[in-house]
């Protein structure tokens, strides 16, 4: 029998859908409301894991234990390729990038992003970024690629290079990365749907296009982005930000009418959450086992 590769399932995601939608999970159950949605591929945010698992703002504060944490939980209940926010590679070697890609497939990822900031690392569509040189990004891929212990599991290059010295030098990593042996290649905060037509014809592998809310690319369509010769389209944190502002509003409405009677209509009901996360399939194995133990 062959060994499941995740890494495999995501390229053949990739494959099969064009561009592939990848939508951002924040918790195991997020992962199981994206299945039951019909997506084929799923991203765990850097930004989730400090804002979400931690309380904490995304400026290179959170670990890699605490995103394999996150790693692990959802992929012992989701099947689904899931891609990785892995920061600048959580250190400052080619020894701590190696360890990255590692630990991250013997969690269970299929595919992990490493970008080209410095360790004091900022959200991409936030100013004030630094980046590191061409080569030192570089040799992340290199070390990122030698320590696969999956062929394929995918490494994806992210530049944040664009904000800072313009597109020319964006193009330049980009295209470098690959020479690498980046597999896929994520432009950050594009302005310009054009931009991604010129990066895919440039590095000649799968693109990905970042389609966060109230950041600095446009919320372009699937058919747009298809129309650039986009291959991947990222909703990072589209779920996440509508669970927090609802969350808000029943505490805000708990705190000033004294009751949650009100906002009951934008709750998931106690059998939607048992449906998602398969409740009753739970209980029933337990039933059995109380009944056997009854008939003895």
């Amino acid at each position: 029998m062959s060994q499941y590769s995740a890494g495999a399932a995501f390229r053949q995601a990739v494959q099969q859908e064009s561009p592939l939608q990848v939508v951002g999970a924040i918790n195991a159950n997020h992962a199981l409301l994206a299945k039951r949605a019909g997506f084929k591929a799923i991203y765990l945010s850097g930004g989730g894991v400090a804002a979400g698992s931690l309380g904490l703002p995304d400026l290179g504060i959170s670990n890699l234990d605490d995103v394999l944490t996150d790693i692990r939980r959802i992929t012992d209940v989701c099947d689904l390729p899931l891609l990785v926010d892995a920061d600048t590679g959580f250190g400052s070697s080619a020894f701590n990038v190696a360890r990255t890609v590692k630990s991250m497939i013997k969690a269970g990822a299929a595919a992990l992003h490493i970008e080209d900031q410095v360790g004091a690392k900022r959200c991409g569509h936030r100013p004030g970024k630094e980046i590191v040189s061409k080569e030192e990004m570089v040799d992340r891929i290199k070390a990122a690629v030698d320590a696969r212990t999956d062929p394929n599991f995918v490494i994806m290059a992210r530049t944040d290079a664009l904000a800072v010295d313009g597109l020319d030098a964006a193009l330049e990593r980009a295209v470098a990365c690959v020479e690498a042996g980046a597999d896929m290649i994520f432009p950050e905060a594009i302005t310009d749907l054009e931009m991604y037509a010129t990066f895919a014809k440039a590095v000649k592998v799968p693109v990905l296009a970042n389609i966060t809310e109230f950041g600095s690319t446009p919320l372009f369509t699937v058919d747009e982005l298809r129309s650039a010769d986009v291959g991947l389209v990222l909703y990072p944190l589209s779920a996440f930000r509508a669970m927090n502002k609802a969350a808000e509003n029943v505490y805000t409405a708990l705190r000033r009418d004294g009751t949650q009677k009100n906002v009951l209509d934008t709750m998931q009901t106690r059998m939607e959450l048992y449906e998602s996360i398969n409740y009753h399939d739970f209980e029933q194995k337990l039933d059995a086992l109380f009944a056997a133990q009854k008939s003895k």
